[in-house]
């Protein structure tokens, strides 16, 4: 058993090498355990070299598809203000949504990628949490008036453990659908503290969502048949799902459809 130690010991210093050659018992596990260490050492170098080119190709994408992006925008914006008639204006709404469509795609999916990867690290620290909801409300109260919809947080003093930054990504990929799948209405956000989570409500008046779709709607890509007439692209929940989850909290939506849906969002109340 000293025998073992010491292996094991000098293995987790790095300073393991194999210098008996016979046939104990001693020998066979040092055998062994020189080929694992061998086999992880090579497995981390090639997941970091993985790594690399995943962080070289995400970083291609996003530069290379910037400008004729941007371009799009523009030109499709520049044809909308020469107010065009007929089918030339249906054309033209047509390519400017387009275009601002692939860029929310592109945005998201770079984003996704970093989080996955590891590239981008998640920083969770305790504060409190009404500053970066109403910082999210806030992004979306021009497009809810533009509906005619109200959006209400309520006030609390509630503290939570999450990162700032990626925390108001995901609430506001939440307050974007809730807003486009509402047409009369509102949404109101609630904070209900419990004993080791702190619950972010999103509760909306909109289509709702069935039961046997509820599940699905968490997965990347997917998209509702009863959304076919709406925006989007199923990423925005699977990205917030993933963000929350990487904080160390966890999503889950109740609803119903013609009544409207609550997303849940659970955060630590401590680290």
């Amino acid at each position: 058993m000293d025998g073992l130690s010491e292996l094991i010991d000098e293995a987790m210093d790095g300073n393991f090498i194999e210098d008996t050659f016979d046939e104990s018992k001693r020998s066979s596990l040092e055998s062994q355990l020189a080929q694992y260490l061998a086999a992880s050492s090579l497995s981390s170098r090639n997941i970091a070299a993985e790594k690399e080119k995943i962080k070289t190709l995400i970083a291609d994408i996003s530069h290379q598809t910037k400008t004729p992006i941007a371009n799009l925008l523009l030109y499709s914006e520049l044809l909308q203000e020469l107010k065009p008639d007929g089918e030339a204006a249906n054309y033209t709404d047509a390519l400017h949504s387009q275009a601002e469509k692939l860029q929310f795609l592109i945005d998201a999916l770079v984003k996704l990628s970093r989080l996955e990867t590891g590239i981008l690290t998640l920083r969770p620290k305790q504060g409190d949490i009404l500053p970066t909801i109403s910082e999210a409300a806030e992004q979306f109260r021009a497009k809810a008036d533009a509906k005619g919809l109200f959006l209400t947080v309520e006030q609390t003093n509630a503290c939570a453990v999450f990162d700032a930054k990626w925390t108001n990504e995901a609430l506001c990929n939440l307050l974007d659908n809730a807003i486009k799948y509402t047409e009369q209405g509102g949404i109101t956000v609630r904070v209900k503290p419990y004993a080791m989570f702190v619950c972010i409500e999103l509760t909306d008046t909109g289509i709702g969502i069935a039961e046997a779709e509820q599940a699905k709607i968490f997965s990347r890509f997917y998209r509702s048949h009863r959304t076919d007439h709406s925006e989007g692209v199923g990423i925005g929940l699977y990205l917030a799902r993933q963000i929350i989850s990487g904080e160390g909290g966890y999503m889950k939506v109740s609803s119903s459809p013609g009544k409207g849906s609550t997303f849940s969002v659970y955060l630590p109340r401590r680290v």
